[in-house]
């Protein structure tokens, strides 16, 4: 696991998994948690590849995603933007919070867990009673 920087954002990058997804998923996810503004632009491509020590193709590959998801905009000669649509990173954000529950009652469901276990689970973890 490589633990590397590209000015304010912070990568956690396995080479065991597809970079381009490893990209998209901390890039998407830092602009879902507002750790980069919207508005705000990107590094280049090139930038990007270069600190991250990937090819420029993988890099584009996880920017031309964040364009198809609605997170970022291209704006010919002047670089990549993340959205100015709050709307856009809500709905962003509220799919992939579906999605990762989702994926997580599945998996347990799959393990053996009944629906009241995972639930029992989630209280336990999150701390606390049922009201919290």
């Amino acid at each position: 696991m490589e633990d590397l920087r590209v000015g304010s954002l912070h990568f956690l990058l396995d080479l065991s998994q597809p970079l381009y997804e490893q990209i998209l998923d901390q890039m998407s996810g830092a602009v879902a948690r507002g750790e980069i503004a919207l508005g705000q632009k990107i590094p280049s491509v090139r930038e990007m590849a270069q600190a991250l020590r990937v090819t420029p193709n993988t890099v584009m590959h996880a920017y031309q995603e964040m364009e198809r998801l609605g997170l970022t905009e291209t704006r010919r000669g002047q670089g990549t933007f993340i959205t100015t649509s709050e709307q856009r990173v809500a709905r962003f954000r509220d799919e992939f919070a579906r999605r990762a529950v989702q994926e997580f009652m599945e998996k347990m469901h799959h393990l053996g867990f009944s629906w009241e276990d995972i639930l029992r689970y989630l209280r336990e973890t999150r701390g606390g009673g049922e009201d919290q």
